[in-house]
């Protein structure tokens, strides 16, 4: 058990080696062999060099760029280089942000706080949008507008138009969006939302730093950034495909008029006056320094090679699904995810009885337990439950393993048949709304599906079930069963 307050002080190397324990239990970050949550350059020497710039500036606090001009200098640094890569001009402004959702809120806050004659501003967002600008919507107390794609998994832009009205103050798309890895059509969103006089925001928090190379390297993908007409803000994280320490982003403006109202300035109080550009106001330079550092090592050319690795990795995994039957590339892998279901004629339901078939969530364990660790995706509206691989240039050197690993994972998951559920725990999950939800309840159901011990590996019952429940209920159940994760250690 790790005490963090024992009665003495425990030395330093003993410390470390504790933490070096606890991280073993851990996904592997490096490898080429995870596929969500991490961003691998595969570079020798990166992590080293970002460990040892966050160092040097992890006391300094962004609180105040007068007393601490380092950071200033580096946070003008890396919003200028973003704003190079994604179209920006002398007029271009930003700031550096603790991650991409800190930015998506910063830039529905700005454009919220453009309207103060509104008494209930509105956001504008195809559902394929990341639940950050809900998150954004609910805590700027912002009403989310929701508009459906089309079948190509894009925004659509005459449903976009309809949706705006004289309370919107924002309109949104991604390049691309997370879960497909597609590109919205920003020119025509962007026209759309500028002819009404709306902001604009392109969410390329994900793959902003990627996509300039690729459309370098040759790939076929609209414009999508400050260049483009009517894109009034941009974001994108460098802890992403700039390879970044976590965690930092970028939010550009295209004008400082636009950026004004995303400060928060407060003097009535007897203290000093606190004028904010981001959410926190005491902020570490480490990850600053981190990703200045990584950027000015890496280079244009180093990010261009990388893109050009990630791309051929995309192609090689893409070709692995294409070639095994029973299962189906679910989005074109035009930029860096690769996006697999079930093919239509071998899926089954999620709690069908044991058929030949292919259930996504078994599958998402059996490749798991062959090394490849993926982030399955429920079900939503018509579209069918999926697996999502982000490829990083680090699964360049791994890819080739992937086929053969895919195809003995199908295989597996046709013996296996779909996950089965206790018949009494799939009659009081119907039962279930999210106000029914209580600590003790959701004690037993982790109990009951096998969660009690700590085990995540075996998640396939898990995912199922939360896969047909309503999304309200899905909520309340994940949350409850992360805060009874979230539980303070108990005194030794």
């Amino acid at each position: 058990m790790f005490e963090a307050l024992p009665a003495k002080g425990v030395p330093g190397e003993q410390i470390l080696d504790e933490l070096s324990g606890l991280r073993r239990a851990d996904l592997p970050t490096h490898g080429g062999r995870l596929f969500a949550y991490v961003y691998d350059p595969a570079l020798d020497g990166l992590d080293e060099l970002a460990q040892a710039a966050h160092a040097i500036s992890a006391h300094v606090n962004g609180l105040d760029p007068t007393a601490f001009p380092s950071l200033l200098a580096m946070e003008n640094a890396l919003v200028g280089a973003a704003s190079q890569l994604l179209g920006g001009n002398d007029e271009t402004v930003g700031s550096v942000t603790s991650g991409g959702t800190e930015s998506l809120i910063l830039a529905v806050k700005a454009a919220r706080d453009s309207r103060p004659e509104l008494t209930t501003p509105r956001l504008v967002v195809p559902s394929t949008a990341h639940a950050a600008f809900a998150k954004a919507a609910h805590y700027l107390r912002v009403e989310l507008d929701v508009v459906p794609v089309g079948a190509d998994l894009r925004a659509d832009p005459e449903a976009t138009a309809a949706a705006i009205t004289r309370d919107t103050v924002l309109v949104a798309a991604s390049a691309p969006s997370y879960a497909h890895g597609v590109v919205d059509p920003i020119p025509q969103l962007a026209a759309t939302a500028a002819a009404r006089g709306v902001r604009f925001h392109v969410d390329a928090c994900f793959g902003g730093w990627v996509l300039p190379y690729l459309r370098r390297l040759g790939a076929d993908l609209p414009p999508f950034d400050l260049s483009v007409p009517g894109v009034t803000s941009i974001s994108v994280d460098l802890h992403k495909y700039a390879y970044a320490p976590k965690g930092v982003s970028i939010l550009l403006h295209r004008t400082e008029t636009l950026r004004l109202p995303q400060y928060f300035a407060f003097a009535g109080w007897p203290g000093y006056t606190m004028i904010n550009p981001t959410i926190s106001s005491t902020r570490s330079g480490g990850p600053i320094a981190a990703a200045a550092a990584t950027l000015r090592h890496i280079g244009d050319e180093g990010y261009l090679d990388l893109a050009r690795s990630t791309r051929d990795a995309v192609e090689i995994l893409s070709t692995a699904v294409t070639e095994t039957a029973g299962v189906r590339l679910f989005a074109p892998p035009e930029t860096t995810i690769v996006c697999l279901a079930a093919d239509a004629s071998t899926s089954t339901p999620a709690l069908a009885p044991a058929t030949t078939g292919i259930d996504i969530f078994v599958l998402a364990d059996e490749l798991a337990a062959r090394g490849w660790h993926t982030q399955p995706q429920m079900a939503f509206g018509e579209l069918p439950p999926t697996i999502h691989l982000t490829v990083t240039a680090a699964v360049a050197p791994t890819a080739k393993e992937f086929a053969a690993d895919l195809a003995a994972a199908v295989t597996a998951t046709r013996e296996r048949g779909p996950a089965e559920l206790p018949a009494p725990l799939v009659e009081a999950a119907a039962a279930l709304t999210p106000e029914m939800i209580t600590p003790e309840l959701v004690a037993g159901l982790a109990e009951g599906l096998g969660l009690g011990a700590g085990d995540f590996t075996q998640m396939a019952a898990v995912n199922s079930l939360l896969n047909v429940v309503p999304p309200a209920l899905r909520e309340a159940l994940l949350t409850g069963f992360l805060s009874l994760l979230q539980r303070p250690t108990p005194p030794a």
